[in-house]
């Protein structure tokens, strides 16, 4: 087989591709490094080169996303056959595959259902209302949300609800008083730290989260149910108790790995305990999740749990300008614990990144937006909308952000806002499929039992429900026997109302029990329950709804494509090729009839020896199990949007832009209180956060700042964040105090690093006039003099001059005119900005009325510092011929 995986690959790129595979290895790959190729690469020669079979090969990612990305370019190194074999995807993913065959190993029935966030939310709701007046009487204030956090939490390090109690009862007992690390969601506008530390030091609250954690769990069990965390936890139970269940691996590999918490860890080391051969990719740089548990020690554990690990850096940077690399390298480079490692600029300088400073929120807001649309015309139509990301540090800072991007006519999307599969159409169809997959899920029966409306109210269901407690039966037995005549009618009757439930179901188990696709499943229940009327009685969007419905249908599709690629991935395991019918521990005719499998006491084996066989044979999964796995472990892809993104500014927080890329960054509010965030613990973690932020930028990068702004209502005095202050107090130069004036060359530079072809002169000319025409007209509209732009020239003009930046605007409500926009800006400069000087630079001849700029909060007309040659932080070569500080915030 050709080695053609191996060209191209950097010296350090290549080593990690043909380390050794028998020692374990950590690859420590910055920003934009080509981990993803380094990755794909190592496995295509696991395969050629060391003859691993792809069915032994584990290769473990953080997202689905990441998992496609990795799987469509294995597609050409190694074929579709061997990648489809190769056991590939989250680690979610992976527990509930394994626990689909292997789950009575260790106790669960195999037909389990994946219980997602706003279902467990919905059960820890309920149980916090039975403590809602004892927490009342102590004057306690308690939210599930928080509740939901620190259960994750302590399933993250693998505790159950007695080993939080005995850890909590130890510490109490040994007087400790050291706060624990919280899993404080600071992305989260309504979650609290302080809600969070009561819990820890409040030993009436630590009892009802621990007496909630218990009674949450046997809910879980009672519906045969698991949310995410228990995959994990259920699934390191099963290679640790049975490790033949993991004999198969023969090379484990990691990605994203600093994002791991204990639990994934565990699991990590389990499947490779058999090989010991493991190699992960992560970079402690990027390690932002430690308030959803992630361990960034995990990196030093793995050196004491796998002997002689080693360690290769990738640094060859070849997504970003060497003038961002060295800002970011700046920022990140003030951590003195971190490990040792720089980064590599492929491309030239370029523009430097812009720091600025405004009066408010409003002329950040506004700032951004005109930039945005100045760009796209000063690149001449190279750079559009789609190309460019506001990444914040809370959801919160959108709003003015979104009001000014609509204000200029920008489209705009928020990434990661109402996702597919929590929309109410697509919850109903899939509860349906979740009840036939498995009786015992009373979340979905509560859902779908009113779905249409069939008159069946809140008391009935209780009433259902409460039977099924004691006859031990489900709530879908309860009532087909009901609807059946074999049990007795409930008051208020409900039997009669069950004509349009308990048929349809009842031939939908049947149709899954003879594997009947997904789609089909789907395309079934529609026409049964006749839910499109339902939907246009009931929704004012109703077509919309229904495009979501043949989305869904679209989905099982592709689920049933890749069901077929994955048959060749399970070699080591025979398929049990029994049916539902013969299963030894059903009611047999029950199930003919009515296609309930039943788990209560009265279908406990008999023959003990054939339980045993049973749960050593692994399960098959049927087609419509499979998709209902995807459905819950494919949020992350799934949620898109067909169009990507294309055609509209993106706006997201900084943990959410981890991962990807684009042409063009604004960060904004870079200010203390949000960098570092007010309520973070982990200082270290949030300048880790801004260079991950910085790091996402291409070509240009904005960092923005304001003087002042509202919080709680009252306009407060915001100062620079600490992580950027101090990069300028030793180097000005890694920040322009001016908005990046593109030359033809800069043009051509950004055209070259993102493969387009660099626009043609002309066009810039002409969209730059229309920019300077749109731009006079708002000056108007807010009563400003106007300003004239020189236009660029045509290349070969002698005296061609690059566009100026197009004012903010500013809040009406602070300033009525010139005068009082004066008057609004006169108090800032004394304290943040010293009087321009002669050492400032040169000024700019190209922009007349340059007091209205300075009126504006635009700081000084001046060209800005000169672009520097990246160079590592710490660098001394190469001196600034500027004598004032960029910015006087930074003391």
């Amino acid at each position: 087989m050709s080695q053609a995986y191996l060209r191209n690959l950097n010296p350090a790129q290549l080593q990690a591709v043909k380390h050794p595979p028998d020692i374990p290895l950590q690859i420590l790959a910055g920003p934009g490094s080509g981990k993803t190729r380094v990755l794909t690469a190592r496995i295509a020669h696991l395969i050629f080169h060391h003859h691993v079979a792809p069915q032994a090969i584990c290769a473990v990612t953080f997202t689905n996303k990441a998992a496609n990305e990795m799987r469509a370019r294995l597609d050409i190194l190694v074929g579709v056959h061997d990648t489809a074999c190769i056991r590939m995807g989250t680690f979610h993913a992976l527990c509930a595959s394994f626990l689909r065959r292997h789950g009575r190993m260790v106790g669960l029935e195999t037909n389990f259902t994946i219980c997602d966030a706003d279902e467990s939310k919905k059960i820890v709701k309920a149980l916090l209302g039975e403590h809602s007046k004892d927490l009342a009487a102590k004057r306690i204030s308690l939210t599930e949300g928080t509740l939901m956090s620190m259960i994750s939490k302590a399933k993250a390090r693998g505790q159950t609800a007695d080993e939080l109690e005995a850890n909590y009862r130890r510490s109490r007992a040994s007087g400790s008083r050291k706060r624990s690390r919280l899993p404080s969601d600071v992305n989260n506008e309504d979650n609290s730290d302080d809600e969070q530390s009561q819990i820890m030091q409040d030993p009436n609250i630590m009892a009802v989260l621990i007496d909630i954690y218990r009674v949450y769990e046997r809910t879980l069990r009672s519906s045969n149910s698991l949310d995410f965390d228990d995959l994990l936890l259920f699934g390191v139970c099963l290679f640790k108790r049975n490790p033949a269940v993991g004999e198969w691996c023969q090379h484990v590999l990691v990605d994203e790995f600093q994002d791991t918490n204990t639990i994934q860890y565990e699991l990590m080391r389990q499947i490779a305990a058999a090989s010991r051969c493991v190699t992960i990719v992560g970079d402690p740089d990027q390690s932002i999740y430690g308030w959803r548990s992630a361990e960034i020690k995990n990196l030093i554990n793995m050196q004491r749990d796998f002997l002689n690990t080693q360690q290769i850096l990738l640094e060859q940077n070849y997504r970003s300008t060497a003038s961002i690399l060295g800002a970011s390298m700046a920022i990140v480079s003030q951590d003195k614990k971190r490990v040792a490692k720089t980064l590599r600029a492929e491309h030239p300088a370029g523009p430097s990144p812009m720091l600025q400073l405004f009066l408010n929120e409003h002329q950040e807001a506004g700032f951004i937006a005109s930039e945005i649309k100045k760009l796209v015309a000063a690149t001449g139509g190279m750079l559009e909308w789609g190309d460019f990301v506001v990444l914040l540090r809370f959801n919160a800072l959108s709003r003015l952000i979104e009001s000014a991007l609509q204000k200029e006519g920008i489209p705009n999307r928020i990434l990661g806002g109402h996702k597919f599969f929590e929309r109410l159409e697509v919850k109903d169809l899939l509860a349906y499929l979740q009840l036939i997959d498995n009786p015992h899920f009373v979340a979905a029966f509560t859902r779908v039992i009113n779905v249409p409306a069939r008159g069946i109210g809140e008391k009935t269901v209780n009433e259902i429900l409460g039977a099924a407690q004691r006859l031990k039966l489900s709530p879908l037995e309860v009532v087909m026997r009901i609807h059946d005549g074999a049990l007795p009618d409930i008051k208020p009757s409900v039997k009669r109302k069950l004509a349009s439930f308990v048929p349809p179901v009842r031939e939908l188990q049947t149709f899954a029990r003879k594997d009947t696709l997904p789609s089909d499943l789907i395309r079934h229940l529609l026409e049964s329950i006749k839910y499109d009327e339902h939907l246009r009685k009931t929704q004012k969007d109703w077509d919309s709804r229904w495009e979501n419905v043949q989305e869904l249908i679209n989905f099982a599709s592709e689920v049933e494509k890749n069901m077929e690629n994955t048959k060749a991935a399970e070699p080591d395991e025979q398929p049990w090729d029994g049916d539902w019918d013969v299963l030894e521990e059903f009611d047999r005719d029950q199930l003919n009839d009515e296609g309930f499998v039943e788990t209560s006491s009265d279908a406990v084996h008999k023959d003990k020896g054939t339980r045993k066989a049973r749960e050593q044979q692994p399960e098959q999964d049927t087609p419509l199990r499979m998709f209902l796995q995807a459905s819950m472990l494919s949020t992350d892809v799934a949620s898109e949007n067909k169009d990507d993104g294309k055609g509209k500014v993106t706006l997201t927080t900084c943990h959410a832009a981890k991962g990807l890329e684009w042409p063009v960054v604004f960060v904004p509010a870079v200010e203390k209180g949000t960098f570092p965030s007010h309520r973070a613990e982990d200082v270290d973690e949030e300048r880790r956060l801004l260079y991950v932020a910085c790091t996402r930028a291409q070509a240009l990068l904005y960092l923005t700042h304001a003087n002042s702004r509202m919080c709680a209502g009252e306009a407060k005095k915001k100062d620079m964040s600490e992580f950027v202050s101090a990069v300028l107090q030793n180097d000005k130069s890694y920040f322009s105090r001016e908005a990046p004036n593109l030359s033809a060359g800069d043009r051509t530079l950004i055209a070259q690093l993102l493969g387009r072809n660099a626009p043609d002169e002309a066009e810039v000319v002409r969209r730059m006039a229309q920019y300077n025409s749109s731009t006079q007209a708002w000056n108007a509209s807010y009563g400003f003099p106007n300003y004239s732009v020189a236009q660029p020239r045509l290349a070969g003009s002698s005296d061609s001059a690059p566009p100026s930046v197009r004012p903010p605007p500013v809040n009406p409500s602070l300033t009525a005119g010139p005068a009082s926009a004066a008057m609004s800006q006169s108090a800032a400069p004394s304290q943040s900005s010293p009087a321009p000087s002669a050492s400032d630079g040169p000024q700019s001849s190209t922009v007349k009325s340059t007091g209205v700029k300075r009126r504006l909060g635009m700081g000084r007309t001046g060209g800005g510092y000169p672009n520097k040659k990246f160079k590592t932080p710490g660098n001394t070569s190469g001196t600034s011929n500027e004598s004032t500080p960029c910015f006087a915030d930074v003391r």
